[in-house]
C-alpha cells in the first residue's frame, strides 16, 4: 500500500525488469516507465530490451533532423551520455554538447546556445518547443508518435547508435572524503592509469553523486571483461583512500 514514501517501489522507470517481463510475454509493441514524478521516462521495445534515455535521444534526434525541427543540428547530452551517442552525432552530422550531470545544467546549455532538444540517460528528456522541463509523459508520447508515423519497430529504431559497454560502481564514503577526492593523489594516480590503459578506446569518469554519500567510477569501452577490471581498481582506491 503506498504510504507517501515508497513511490516507484519495485515499479517505474527505477525497476524497470517486471515492466520488460510484461511486455515480451504479452507481444505488446512497446512499453513506457516513469519515476515517481514523471519527469523521467524510459521504454521497452517490443523484444522486452530497454530503449534507456541515449537511445530515445539517438531516435528523436534524427527524426527532428529529418524533419528540419532538430534547432542548429545539435543535442545537448552531459558527460556521463555513452560513447555510443557522440559517435552516432557524428555519423549522423549532428552537434552533441556535454554538460555536467543534471538536466538543470542540460536546460541552461539548451537555453545558452538556442538548442531545442537534449536529455540524459536516465531518461530526462527536454523537448523546448514543447516545455521547459523533463515531462516523461511528453517523450513518451513524442517517441510513440515517432514509431507510429515511421511504421517501424522500436527495436529496429534504437539499432540507429551503437552503444558502448559501460560500468559504474557506486562507493560509499565519508563526507570528508568526498571532500579529499579533488586532491587525493593516488585517487588521481589510479584515475590517469586507467585512462592511459583506455586510450581513444574508452574513457574513465569519477564523480561525486550530488544527492548521497557516494562517488560514481563510471568507464565505458569495447570489452565488457576489460573495463569491469579497471573500474574495480579504481574503486578500490577510492574505498581505501576516502571510505
Amino acid at each position: 500500500q503506498p504510504d507517501g514514501v515508497n513511490v516507484n517501489d519495485r515499479c517505474g522507470s527505477t525497476h524497470i525488469e517486471s515492466l520488460m517481463r510484461f511486455v515480451a510475454e504479452n507481444r505488446l509493441d512497446a512499453g513506457v516507465a516513469f519515476d515517481g514524478d514523471a519527469d523521467r521516462c524510459l521504454a521497452v521495445d517490443e523484444k522486452g530490451q530497454l530503449v534507456d534515455g541515449d537511445y530515445e535521444m539517438a531516435i528523436c534526434a534524427l527524426d527532428l533532423k529529418s524533419r528540419g525541427r532538430l534547432a542548429k543540428n545539435a543535442v545537448v547530452g552531459t558527460i556521463m551520455t555513452n560513447m555510443g551517442f557522440s559517435r552516432f552525432c557524428k555519423e549522423n552530422g549532428i552537434e552533441f554538447e556535454a554538460t555536467k550531470v543534471g538536466d538543470r545544467y542540460v536546460l541552461e546549455e539548451m537555453l545558452l546556445e538556442g538548442y531545442n532538444f537534449g536529455g540524459e540517460q536516465s531518461g530526462h528528456i527536454i523537448f523546448l518547443d514543447f516545455a521547459t522541463t523533463g515531462d516523461g509523459q511528453l517523450t513518451a508520447a513524442q517517441l510513440l508518435s515517432l514509431v507510429r508515423r515511421r511504421q517501424a519497430k522500436l527495436s529496429s529504431l534504437a539499432t540507429l547508435m551503437q552503444r558502448y559497454p559501460q560500468v559504474i560502481v557506486n562507493v560509499p564514503v565519508t563526507a570528508e572524503g568526498k571532500l579529499r577526492f579533488y586532491t587525493d593523489d593516488d585517487v588521481k594516480a589510479a584515475v590517469e592509469r586507467a585512462k592511459e590503459e583506455l586510450g581513444s578506446a574508452g574513457r574513465i569518469i569519477v564523480r561525486p553523486s550530488g544527492t548521497e554519500p557516494l562517488l560514481r567510477v563510471m568507464v565505458e569501452g569495447e570489452d565488457t571483461g576489460r573495463i569491469r577490471a579497471l573500474a574495480d581498481r579504481v574503486a578500490d582506491v577510492v574505498r581505501r583512500r576516502l571510505a
